[in-house]
């Protein structure tokens, strides 16, 4: 008898055989409270979940009494207890690599898109407003040879290094736990303190996970330091920043701009300040959001899925300590 798989967000037809071929599957709109007590007997029974999105709290993981294996089709991973996981001894399986060349590719869009007034520009332009040779009013900033400071020096970190630093001759400065190595030889970037980067870089750009200690990370203290020219990009998860000290510093002009993909709520509520600030560029949380990126997620979560419940798990797991961890009892 094949172990029990629920799916939680629609996969394609290929992948979906792929699961098939291994297990018995069960398709569900979302992971949520209602549909898990209306799927109750389905969930009690599933070794495995598949999908994106939901809230996997205590409340939750007690309608999944068998689940083994948890994978997620994303690279960030906050909407699980992990905790709660390990206490269980569940396996969760993420997609770290599918997406850092696509989201380091949307950071920079948002750099020069920010800069250079783009967005802006499209729609004053649209709107019949250019009449004649452009004046200061159009203009936007440089971006090659500023300084461009990351707030996270991962993949996605490493890779938007690479962009600015080649093809825009950008001096960079970091933050991360750590010092990296690798980052300070091959873009002879200069590690900082939060607190340093933000005030001496052009461009902030966040591309941490959201935890306890990256919470509001980037607040009023850290805005106040910023420079009255600089930008800041967000594609990681919005609660690194403090909305709300994010949208006085820009109201009161006290920082150039911003390029935004997440934020503190999502969907962005219509009668957010930010979608009338015409220094500000807002994305509906694209940063993976290419055809070939979503596919390759969902592809590799699938291998992650396999692979895990046939005790073959060699990476992309978030908690591999369980594996050899004894009972507690």
């Amino acid at each position: 008898m094949k172990p029990a798989v629920v799916v939680y967000k629609s996969l394609p037809e290929d992948l979906l055989q792929r699961l098939r071929a291994h297990f018995d599957v069960t398709e569900l709109d979302e992971m949520s409270h209602e549909n898990g007590k209306k799927y109750a007997s389905v969930l009690r029974e599933a070794q495995g979940v598949i999908g994106a999105g939901g809230k996997f709290d205590k409340p939750m993981l007690d309608l999944l009494p068998n689940l083994k294996v948890a994978s997620t089709i994303s690279a960030g991973y906050d909407q699980f207890d992990v905790n709660e996981l390990n206490a269980r001894k569940i396996l969760l399986m993420h997609t770290p690599d599918a997406l850092t060349e696509t989201v380091a590719d949307l950071m920079m869009a948002l750099v020069l898109s920010t800069a250079r007034r783009v967005v802006q520009s499209v729609e004053r332009t649209k709107a019949g407003e250019w009449q004649e040779s452009v004046d200061p009013g159009w203009y936007g900033v440089d971006v090659h040879h500023k300084t461009l400071g990351i707030i996270g020096m991962g993949r996605i970190g490493m890779a938007l290094a690479q962009r600015a630093h080649g093809g825009f001759s950008m001096p960079i400065l970091y933050n991360a736990r750590h010092p990296h190595i690798e980052a300070e030889q091959r873009f002879q970037a200069g590690y900082r303190e939060v607190d340093s980067l933000v005030a001496e870089a052009d461009f902030i750009c966040i591309t941490l996970p959201l935890s306890e200690q990256t919470y509001h990370l980037i607040g009023r203290e850290q805005l106040a330091k910023m420079k009255p020219g600089a930008i800041l990009i967000n594609a990681g998860r919005g609660p690194v920043v403090d909305e709300t000290a994010l949208i006085e510093a820009l109201q009161q002009h006290r920082i150039l701009g911003a390029g935004l993909d997440v934020y503190e709520q999502e969907p962005l509520p219509v009668s957010s300040p930010l979608l009338s600030m015409p220094n500000v560029v807002t994305l509906p949380h694209i940063g993976s959001a290419t055809h070939e990126t979503r596919y390759a997620m969902a592809a590799t979560a699938v291998d992650n899925l396999i692979t895990a419940l046939t005790g073959k798990v060699k990476q992309n797991c978030v908690n591999p300590h369980i594996i050899s961890a004894p009972d507690a009892s």
